[in-house]
């Protein structure tokens, strides 16, 4: 008399078909990496211009930088700070919205640095220095 022995077979059936599911799944997520990638080479990268940009610009920027997850909410305080203007006349923040002086942020981060330097504020000074590396990178 032969018995059958279930459960190897049902073993080798499960296994089959979850060796199956997982390739297929693989398949699939080469095949959506390989079009993800290939979309990534025709896409234009667009560059920034610290050398010209309104505080708005920059502001905007520093936020799209913060909601992509590219810049860490410490990394934005210098960034921050470059963004403000204070009006001599009333005291008040400047609208930024309105203001349309073009400014060069890389020139006015190596002048904070520099002062940053000369007050002994190191702390200032390395996140200075953090956000002018950003810059060049996202210029190069």
């Amino acid at each position: 008399m032969k018995v059958n022995n279930t459960e190897s077979n049902h073993f080798n059936t499960t296994q089959h078909a979850q060796t199956s599911t997982a390739e297929s799944t693989n398949s699939a997520s080469f095949s959506s990496a390989l079009t993800t990638a290939a979309t990534a080479e025709t896409v234009p990268v667009k560059q920034t211009d610290f050398t010209s940009m309104t505080r708005k610009e920059m502001f905007d920027w520093m936020n799209d930088q913060i909601r992509s997850g590219e810049m860490s909410l410490d990394e934005s305080s210098p960034f921050m700070g470059m963004t403000m203007k204070i009006s001599v006349t009333t005291g008040q923040p400047a609208d930024m919205a309105t203001d349309t002086t073009r400014i060069n942020f890389v020139e006015k981060a190596r002048l904070g640095l520099e002062a940053a330097r000369a007050n002994y504020d190191p702390d200032l000074a390395e996140r200075l220095q953090t956000a002018l590396e950003i810059m060049r990178r996202q210029q190069a």
